[in-house]
C-alpha cells in the first residue's frame, strides 16, 4: 500500500462513515461521562434509569408524529431479535415479504424456519432495486424493508392496496432508515429499528413503534395459547415500556446516548430537519460519483437511492480495497462495501450526526487518494 497521507484541508474532522455501527456525537459522550455517577451501575427499576426511558418514549413520540393510540415498546436484543419476537407475536399464519438484499431476506428466513408458520410469500428484486409487495388473501402480515443496508436501496413505507391493519399488519425493518427517513406512521404497524444508525448510540436494543391494530393482534395471539418465550414476547416488552423501563437489564449508556441523540435531533427540527440533512448530504455523494469517470451510484433510479446509506460504484481499474486502505490509515473508517454483496463499491453513511463538510471533505479525499494510486499504477 502507498504511503498516502491526505493534506490537512481534505481530511475530514470525524472520519466516521460507517453504515452501522455509526458516529457518536463526542457531545453526547462527554454528557454521559458528566452523568455517569448518578446513573451508571444503577438500577434499572428505579428513577434516574426510568426516567431515561421515559425521556426516550417521549422524544420519541414527538419526532415521529405518532397518531393517537401508537406506543413506543423497546426491549433488548436489538432489531434481529425482533424478527424472532414478530414470527411469535405479530404473523397469525404467514407472511408476506419484499426481498431486495442481505437484511430484508433475513426476517423472511427467520419465518420460513417457524415450524408454526406456513411458509412466507417471498417477492424478490435484483439488488440495487425495490419489488413491490400486493395484497395476498393468505398473508396477515407484510414485511417491508424501508431503506436496505446492504445495498443502499430505499423502498416506500406504504399498505398494499385494498388491504386494512386488520387483514395485514404492516411491519417495517427500518434500523438505517429511522431518523432519517420520512414516511406516514399510519401507513404501518409496527416500525421497527435499532439505536446504532442515524441514532448515534451502541445495539442492543429494539424499538417498535406499534399501532392499535398490532397491538389487537399481540393479544389476539397471546390469548390463542401460542407458546411464546419471555424474551421474544413484545407484549411483556409494551408492558414494561409503560413503566417506562424494559423487561431485564438494559445497557443504561445506550439509552442515555440515544435520548441525547433524539433531543439533539428534535431542538433541530425533528424529522423534516434530519431527513432534509441527509438528503442534501447524499445528493452531494450522488452528484460526485455521477460526475467521475471512475465512480457511479450503484442504485441506477434516483428514487430509490437512499438518503442515509450510499452505494458507489467504482471502475474496474480503481480497487475499492485498496481506496478503503489508504483512507483507513487516514482516520476515515468503514466506508467498506457490505461483505456478501461482493462488489467493488465503497458504502458510505451520512446519518444525522456526520457533518456535511466531512461529507465534502471526503469526496475530495477520495479524488485525490485515487489519482495519486492511478499515478503510482503508471
Amino acid at each position: 500500500m502507498l504511503d498516502i497521507v491526505l493534506p490537512d484541508q481534505i481530511r475530514p474532522v470525524d472520519g466516521r462513515f460507517g453504515s452501522g455501527p455509526s458516529k457518536v456525537r463526542q457531545e453526547a459522550v462527554e454528557s454521559l461521562a458528566r452523568v455517569a455517577p448518578g446513573l451508571l451501575g444503577t438500577s434499572h427499576r428505579q428513577a434516574p434509569v426510568k426516567a431515561q426511558v421515559g425521556r426516550l418514549r417521549e422524544g420519541l413520540r414527538v419526532f415521529f408524529g405518532l397518531p393517537e393510540g401508537y406506543e413506543v415498546a423497546l426491549g433488548n436484543g436489538g432489531a434481529t431479535l425482533f424478527w424472532d419476537a414478530a414470527a411469535f407475536g405479530l404473523i397469525r399464519e404467514r407472511s408476506a415479504h419484499a426481498v431486495f438484499g442481505e437484511f430484508s431476506s433475513k426476517f423472511a428466513a427467520v419465518t420460513r424456519a417457524a415450524p408454526f408458520l406456513a411458509d412466507p410469500l417471498v417477492t424478490e428484486s435484483p439488488f440495487g432495486t425495490h419489488p413491490d409487495l400486493h395484497a395476498d388473501p393468505t398473508a396477515d402480515l407484510y414485511a417491508l424493508t424501508h431503506n436496505e443496508t446492504s445495498t443502499g436501496v430505499v423502498m416506500p413505507v406504504t399498505r398494499p392496496d385494498g388491504i386494512s391493519a386488520e387483514q395485514g399488519l404492516v411491519a417495517v425493518d427500518a434500523t438505517s432508515a429511522a431518523g432519517a427517513l420520512t414516511f406516514d406512521p399510519a401507513d404501518c404497524d409496527a416500525y421497527y429499528f435499532a439505536p446504532q444508525k442515524a441514532f448515534a448510540s451502541d445495539g442492543g436494543l429494539w424499538i417498535a413503534l406499534l399501532s392499535p391494530a398490532s397491538m389487537r393482534r399481540l393479544d389476539e395471539i397471546a390469548a390463542s395459547g401460542r407458546h411464546i418465550p419471555t424474551m421474544l414476547d413484545i407484549r411483556l416488552a409494551l408492558e414494561n415500556s409503560r413503566k417506562d423501563q424494559t423487561y431485564n437489564t438494559p445497557a443504561v449508556a445506550t439509552l442515555y446516548l440515544m435520548a441525547e441523540q433524539v433531543d439533539w435531533m428534535n431542538a433541530h427540527g425533528g424529522l423534516a430537519w434530519a431527513a432534509k440533512d441527509c438528503a442534501a448530504k447524499a445528493g452531494h455523494l450522488y452528484d460526485w460519483a455521477a460526475s467521475r469517470d471512475w465512480a457511479s451510484p450503484f442504485v441506477a433510479d434516483p428514487a430509490q437511492r437512499s438518503n442515509v446509506v450510499c452505494t458507489i460504484d467504482l471502475d474496474e481499474s480503481v480497487r475499492a480495497d485498496e481506496v478503503v486502505k489508504v483512507l483507513r490509515a487516514n482516520g476515515v473508517v468503514d466506508i467498506d462495501a457490505y461483505r456478501k454483496l461482493g462488489r467493488n463499491q465503497l458504502r458510505i453513511a451520512v446519518f444525522p450526526a456526520v457533518e456535511a463538510g466531512d461529507v465534502e471533505r471526503l469526496t475530495a479525499a477520495l479524488d485525490y487518494v485515487v489519482d495519486a494510486l492511478r499515478s503510482a499504477a503508471g
